[in-house]
């Protein structure tokens, strides 16, 4: 018998090089398959009409294909990181010093008693948020924002101006920390979270490897290069530059804060409720986290009062009753029944004025329309402080004459944006749907 011939047996092994992996097995044998050849047009593909390239360079391409397609941005993972240490260990300082106040047993109770307003608050501002459709990453940073970090500026100046101004001042200290200082300090820091999230951070540290092929993590290392131009370092061109805000090229451009186009040539980016209503969302969100943390310590500084008024009632012998919680119960009604969207109604405010900032196309509004929705949020703050002062009567009144109306402008102002963006949408369908 001969032996086969050297093309025979080269054509054998490429028939089994060529045969499909998966191969029936035949009478309990297994079919012992032939050299794979490695598939190298799957990361880079060959150009048309050129030979292979060398083992040095199709290592590189290789490389960098991998590199390309396996990695990602460390850079925002690191912003993100970053920001849920920072709310995180806020909220571990926040809850120290509620607890410092109020005790273990009257922290407890001050947040069980503040998680009921909370969900009617949220399921408003989420009905809402159908129409300015802000991301949930945004919200729950503003949400957490104003539960944890606002809340810790706001308890550590409020004690050092309040404690201050007292020793100096006397009773006018007192008086004017409760009108003036205290809404500055809260709705500043409630306001910053709308700023926070504004800031460039993401887009300036975000991997830009699958535009321009270069490696991701510039944070770590830098290939030479030329250096491409910042986004945010130029002022806007165009026919409508020169009525924009000064500060809005440098700042983050989210899409949910941005003007509507002109109708073509004729008019001019102008404000749209999607913008309106996502101001007023990242504003309630962030005074939603303050004032449910504001409300765990105000009930639960007044359960313990009540709970010690209790003891010393039980030393004199008296049956227990439901007086000896009344403390509890007014702060309960006031701040969870009366007012559940006083915080809300503030900083809304300021979202509003910074969304008309950002979309306006008339350059004297977008100058003012920020400070002067700051400004508002701190007046009405002050003056829903000062009406506590005033008796049962004169906060009855106040609230009947300030808060019922602004919250039915609110309430009408939700509505409003809702419809309007409805009958966008049933419009724009409408079109579609439209035989061409």
């Amino acid at each position: 018998m001969s032996s086969p011939s050297g093309g025979g047996f080269r054509a054998t092994v490429q028939a089994a090089a060529d045969a499909p992996e998966t191969a029936p097995r035949t009478g309990g044998t297994w079919t012992i398959p032939g050299p794979r050849r490695r598939r190298v047009q799957r990361f880079v593909p060959w150009p048309t009409g050129s030979a292979p390239a060398r083992p040095a360079v199709l290592r590189s391409a290789l490389l960098q294909s991998t590199l390309l397609r396996r990695t990602r941005s460390l850079a925002l993972p690191s912003v993100t990181a970053t920001a849920v240490l920072t709310l995180a260990g806020c909220g571990v300082l926040i809850l120290q010093l509620v607890q410092r106040q109020t005790g273990t047993t009257g922290l407890l109770v001050g947040l069980g008693l503040a998680m009921v307003p909370l969900p009617f608050v949220l399921g408003g501002l989420a009905w809402l948020n159908l129409t300015a459709r802000v991301p949930l990453r945004h919200t729950v940073f503003c949400l957490g924002w104003g539960a944890c970090a606002a809340t810790t500026v706001a308890i550590l100046a409020n004690n050092w101006t309040s404690s201050h101004l007292t020793a100096h001042q006397g009773p006018l200290g007192e008086l004017l920390g409760a009108g003036i200082v205290t809404p500055v300090i809260e709705e500043t820091a409630k306001g910053t979270a709308l700023l926070v999230l504004l800031l460039p951070i993401g887009g300036r540290l975000r991997c830009r490897g699958l535009r321009d092929g270069r490696p991701c993590a510039p944070l770590l290392y830098r290939l030479p290069g030329p250096r491409r131009p910042r986004p945010y370092a130029r002022r806007p061109a165009g026919p409508h530059a020169r009525g924009r805000l000064g500060l809005r090229p440098y700042l983050r451009p989210l899409p949910y804060l941005r003007p509507a186009p002109p109708p073509g040539d004729r008019g001019h980016p102008r404000s749209r409720p999607r913008t309106l209503a996502a101001g007023v969302v990242l504003g309630g969100m962030a005074a939603c986290g303050f004032a449910f943390t504001e409300n765990a310590l105000y009930l639960g500084r007044a359960f313990t009062s009540d709970q010690q008024q209790r003891l010393d009632s039980i030393g004199l012998g008296e049956p227990p009753s439901l007086r000896d919680f009344d403390s509890t119960v007014q702060t309960f009604v006031l701040r969870g029944l009366l007012s559940p969207f006083a915080h809300p109604l503030f900083t809304a405010l300021t979202g509003l004025g910074l969304a008309v900032a950002l979309t306006t196309h008339r350059r004297w509004l977008a100058r003012i329309a920020a400070p002067i929705g700051l400004l508002l949020a701190m007046v009405l703050h002050g003056t829903w402080n000062a009406a506590a002062d005033l008796g049962t009567h004169g906060f009855l009144l106040v609230y009947a004459v300030l808060m019922v109306p602004c919250f039915a402008a609110l309430i009408c102002f939700a509505a409003w944006a809702r419809s309007r963006t409805a009958r966008h949408a049933a419009r724009g369908g409408k079109r579609s749907a439209e035989p061409r």
